[in-house]
């Protein structure tokens, strides 16, 4: 079937039935200035067959990380993903399924959301929780929003060393918003943080870090929170690995007042870079300036247990402009990946996988720092990420280990850090797994 399926005898039945005899007709009133008359370079239509064969030529060259020996990381984790989550998540009922806007359409969908919800909280420990947002960025942008809206105030303090994709994102957010990015420069691989106390005023509405933070390092979150709280109407936001969560301390055990982060790693692939889920957690004076939607549980006129989309007028669809965001879905799929993941390995599974994520890093770094010319960027305390100064570009190492089918890290010269080299270490490595990458490390030195 051809993916445009109108015939030009359609075509010109739908015209007619409009009342004009051509397409140019129909958009006769829009000015020509605004229409682009450039001539496109298209190729020739081709067959269903001829164009399968195209694609699958160039998904030939994707390379999957279960292919290769992958340290990659940056935001995106190879983290190991029981079968039973795929075999849930692709039943139809599931696979098919758009959330609803009406409560009533799907009470399982709906039961779904709120079993993640809970989830959620319980990880971070905060009071309650959205349905996700678009991805971890989107949801840290969401937050400095919450807190322009909560105190009034519109100058947001961001940790340079949060991913930059994530701070994208949120120039682009607040672009037009009238709200002013201050950011808080970085000593080593850690924000630093008497910077952060000279930043903040009484314009300040939040200050932003994330811990582990983009080069794998642990923040001082505990001093950061106190300057932050120095001045009471500050909105303290943090973005964190749902995965350290299991060894870490819980966001509100340091008087976090939103958490965010990118849930990816709780049951869903890497998939090439996404698609991705925010998560959004708050405490209860929050709840009602949270963008999203949150699923709340109730009891229906039998007395039976129900579930239904709560503090709605919040939303777009009812409030328009007024709404507190333009975001009324969530990426419903991949938080039941999450949900089913985080069932099925409960708490002592995810302690057990952010164990061995750690000290397998851990073991890595220090089998680098073994190899003449290699070291830890920092002596900050890291979770299952790290960055090395390489005795040459990071581009080189890459090119070179790419063809022992290695995929070191990512290159940190792209964002302004030469020679380089982010790792990222999770359970599914081996000790030969990581053997094998120090040799390819001392033969591309020695070379």
């Amino acid at each position: 079937m051809p993916y445009i399926s109108n015939t030009d005898a359609e075509r010109k039945l739908m015209l007619k039935e409009i009342g004009v005899a051509t397409f140019e007709d129909l958009i006769n009133n829009i000015p020509q200035k605004f229409r682009d008359n450039a001539v496109l370079n298209l190729e020739k239509p081709l067959s269903e067959m001829e164009i399968n064969r195209r694609i699958s030529k160039l998904a030939a060259k994707n390379v999957s990380t279960c292919k290769a020996n992958s340290f990659l990381g940056a935001g995106v984790y190879d983290h190991f993903i029981p079968a039973a989550v795929d075999h849930i998540v692709l039943r139809p009922e599931f696979h098919t399924a758009y959330t609803p806007y009406q409560a009533e359409v799907s009470q399982g969908t709906l039961q779904m959301i709120y079993e993640y919800q809970t989830m959620i909280c319980e990880l971070t420990g905060m009071e309650i929780s959205n349905a996700s947002m678009y991805d971890g960025a989107s949801a840290s942008a969401e937050a400095i929003l919450m807190a322009s809206r909560k105190t009034k105030k519109y100058k947001a303090i961001i940790a340079s060393t949060i991913n930059p994709a994530y701070l994208e994102v949120i120039k682009a957010y607040v672009e037009g918003v009238g709200i002013e990015l201050q950011i808080i420069p970085e000593v080593n691989g850690t924000i630093d943080i008497p910077k952060l106390n000279d930043l903040i005023d009484a314009e300040t509405s939040c200050v932003l870090i994330q811990t582990p933070n983009f080069f794998g390092h642990l923040e001082d979150v505990h001093e950061i929170e106190k300057i932050a709280h120095a001045n009471k109407k500050v909105i303290f936001i943090t973005a964190v690995d749902p995965i350290s969560l299991a060894l870490l301390n819980a966001p509100s055990e340091y008087n976090a007042d939103i958490v965010i982060g990118e849930g990816q790693a709780l049951g869903n692939g890497q998939y090439f870079g996404g698609p991705l889920f925010g998560f959004l957690a708050t405490n209860m004076d929050l709840a009602r300036i949270m963008p999203g939607r949150i699923s709340g549980g109730t009891v229906d006129v039998d007395g039976k247990r129900a579930y239904a989309l709560t503090l709605q007028a919040r939303e777009q669809h009812i409030r328009r402009a007024k709404a507190t965001s333009n975001i009324c879905s969530n990426q419903s799929l991949c938080t039941l990946a999450a949900t089913v993941y985080l069932s099925l390995m409960g708490r002592k599974g995810l302690k057990e996988v952010a164990t061995q994520s750690a000290t397998k890093a851990h073991y890595l770094a220090d089998e680098i720092s073994k190899i003449n010319g290699y070291s830890l960027w920092s002596n900050a305390p890291f979770f299952k990420e790290f960055a090395i100064s390489t005795p040459v570009k990071a581009s080189v190492i890459i090119e070179q280990l790419k063809g022992k089918n290695i995929y070191p890290g990512v290159d940190l010269s792209m964002y302004g850090h030469e020679n380089k080299l982010l790792i990222a270490v999770t359970e599914k490595k081996t000790k030969a797994d990581m053997d094998e990458f120090v040799q390819a490390l001392k033969e591309v030195h020695n070379g």
